[in-house]
């Protein structure tokens, strides 16, 4: 099974950055997606069902804001849209399918770049949210949860750490709530597991030149279980074609859907 999650900074943008003849080519099984940035009338019907492919969205009341989404080839059980807080289910951040016992999921979690109004806002979504993961593992769901974290996790996630050590998305108390996620709660990090090199960023500021210098941050990330987790066996991340300011991270799992 291949799983693709990609920040798209605008699907509309993207589609137009050839993101979608790119997705065609890569034969994935799912591909999750974030910051649509559009409303549900918006969607042309080459955005909600691409060829081979059904979408599921959840968009944001707010304008040309947030959204997540994703597609698959394969006809889920189930799917749903927020995680059940309203505060946050209203700005578009949670899609999940159901194949079995399995959920993929595609997810945007806040930024707190822009205000320390908004970085109260992530704290609170991580307080709500953690509960959530959790609550999933308990009734004995497999899970894939894919998206856009906005959390570096440790020095070697990001190529500036020194200078970000006081900057939301590394923030001590974010970057303890990814261990808490990995070490109690049980999630794995999968990109990491399966490669453990430094510089293996998924995102650059536009300012400047961070991404022809590289010097990125790895806040895009696959999530999983632990025994979905150990049937993957390849990660990358694709940065030849710039679709946004984020790169595609593609993961292969030997696991079946049924």
């Amino acid at each position: 099974m291949r799983v693709i999650t990609a920040n798209l900074n605008g699907v509309r943008s993207a589609a137009k950055k050839g993101f979608f003849e790119w997705m065609s080519a890569q034969d994935a099984d799912i591909v999750c997606v974030q910051e649509l940035k559009c409303a549900q009338a918006d969607m042309t019907p080459d955005l909600l069902a691409p060829p081979g492919y059904t979408g599921y969205f959840h968009h944001a009341q707010k304008k040309g804001y947030s959204g997540a989404g994703l597609y698959t080839r394969h006809a889920p059980d189930a799917f749903l849209i927020g995680f059940g807080c309203e505060e946050f289910d209203n700005e578009g951040r949670y899609v999940e399918v159901r194949f079995g016992k399995l959920s993929v999921i595609s997810v945007y979690m806040p930024s707190g770049s822009s205000s320390e109004e908004r970085q109260q806002a992530k704290f609170r979504f991580m307080a709500v949210f953690m509960p959530h993961l959790a609550g999933l593992l308990a009734e004995g769901r497999e899970v894939i949860l894919c998206g856009d974290v906005n959390i570096a996790h440790k020095e070697i996630d990001i190529m500036n750490w020194k200078g970000n050590l006081k900057n939301s998305g590394f923030l001590p108390e974010e970057r303890a709530w990814l261990t808490t996620l990995f070490d109690e709660v049980g999630y794995v990090d999968v990109h990491r597991r399966l490669d453990d090199r430094p510089e293996q960023f998924t995102w650059w500021s536009q300012r400047g030149q961070a991404y022809a210098k590289n010097v990125g941050w790895r806040i895009d990330y696959h999530l999983a279980t632990p025994a979905v987790a150990a049937t993957a066996s390849a990660a990358r991340v694709f940065k030849d074609i710039k679709f946004s300011d984020h790169a595609p991270l593609t993961v292969e799992y030997d696991y079946a859907l049924p």
